[in-house]
């Protein structure tokens, strides 16, 4: 893993100085109040240690998509009073995130202090990684705290750009997700099984092409092991089903076999004539009994058990996309048994266990598991940008 520098390498006492925090606060909200406060609560331990240590804490964030103009609906003065309440702090909204105005509205705050910058993407520069804008909202603080994994594989201003001008280091969301994602796949313990699903092969070639030179056990599931199944001859009726993928699904095959990664797919598959909850034309079979007018949905009871045993014998184990169309019962049952499987395991303490990205997430949650995985990431893009392989921008900026 690269050297990064974290909250420990900041002075002790930090009264007066004033910390840019890069903190992903794009949370959704309906009728003015946060639906889902996750990523303020993520940010919350590094604004309350640095609080404590007497510094003036400066909250940068995008907020939804306002393209370089001005938007009172995608102001982070939203965030002013769900950010008090989690805080138990006051918190001052500065209405600008670079400039002599919000350097003078920040010139009278007292340590122990916070403040939450207006929205970045105001800015045109932002998203491009002006220069310009970069100095001018390094010149508000003195020192440079990115907080934002979920925001990492973005090259932008408040990401990377900042991070050029004042000394640099994680906070503790960033430290805790970097050293989860290092014991998953920089540093693992082997045997390393990965689970990824979702319904369509294109948007993970990527991952899939990074992941089976690095994993012992690919375990593939969603729609997209059907383009897969396919690939191996099987007729998957009316599946979702990328056939031209086929021909990039069997280069992973043999890429997989030259690393010595063995792939997991179903032998036993739920099928539908129609994707509705609890069908009558629900039945379980075997991949090669699926019928001309049905569609796979989940993986069947076989070949979770299957599945189950093969992570029993893994130490790590990274998880993206649920196996089966989880939203519609019972097409949740296979994701779901699994996840317990993995859980169980975790808490047992033979396995380490990371999962991220949205749907996998809420996958978890459904299963009511997402508290017994070693380190469940919130992150979408950058997760996924991770299991890819990629250098994350965000992340680069630290290194020591």
């Amino acid at each position: 893993m690269a050297a990064f520098q974290t909250l420990d390498d900041l002075p002790a006492d930090l009264t007066g100085k004033k910390v840019l925090v890069r903190a992903d606060l794009n949370v959704p909200m309906a009728d003015g109040d946060v639906t889902d406060d996750t990523r303020l609560r993520a940010v919350l331990p590094t604004i309350s240690e640095l609080a404590e240590k007497g510094a003036i804490v400066l909250l940068l964030s995008h907020f939804r998509r306002p393209e370089g103009r001005v938007r009172p609906d995608m102001s982070t003065a939203l965030l002013v009073t769900p950010l008090h309440e989690l805080t138990g702090r006051s918190v001052k909204f500065i209405e600008d995130c670079q400039g002599e105005h919000a350097a003078r509205a920040i010139s009278i705050m007292l340590p122990g202090g916070i403040g939450i910058l207006e929205n970045t993407r105001f800015h045109d520069g932002e998203t491009a990684n002006d220069p310009e804008l970069a100095k001018g909202m390094a010149a508000l603080g003195d020192y440079y705290v990115n907080d934002a994994f979920s925001a990492a594989h973005r090259a932008h201003a408040s990401t990377v750009g900042v991070a050029q001008h004042l000394p640099s280091f994680a906070g503790r969301a960033m430290e805790a997700e970097l050293k989860a994602l290092d014991a998953a796949l920089g540093n693992p313990e082997h045997p390393v099984a990965a689970v990824v699903g979702g319904a369509k092969v294109s948007t993970k070639l990527s991952v899939l092409h990074n992941l089976v030179s690095k994993v012992d056990r690919l375990i593939i599931g969603g729609g997209m092991a059907n383009t897969f199944l396919a690939a191996r001859g099987v007729d998957v009726g009316k599946s979702l089903c990328e056939k031209d993928l086929i021909g990039e699904a069997n280069e992973i095959f043999e890429k997989a076999e030259a690393a010595d990664c063995t792939i997991h797919l179903p032998y036993d598959v739920v099928v539908a004539k129609e994707f509705a909850a609890n069908p009558d034309s629900l039945r379980t079979v075997n991949v090669h009994e699926v019928a001309g007018e049905e569609m796979i949905l989940d993986v069947g009871p076989a070949a979770v058990e299957a599945l189950g045993d093969a992570i029993k014998n893994c130490k790590t184990l990274v998880w993206n996309g649920p196996l089966g169309a989880f939203e519609t019962e019972p097409f949740d049952a296979a994701t779901v048994a699994l996840a317990k499987t993995a859980a169980a395991l975790t808490e047992g303490g033979s396995l380490i266990s990371v999962a991220g990205g949205g749907d996998t997430v809420a996958a978890l949650n459904h299963a009511g598991v997402a508290d017994d995985f070693t380190f469940v990431s919130t992150a979408g893009g950058a997760f996924l940008e991770w299991m890819e392989g990629k250098a994350l921008p965000g992340v680069e900026a630290l290194k020591a």
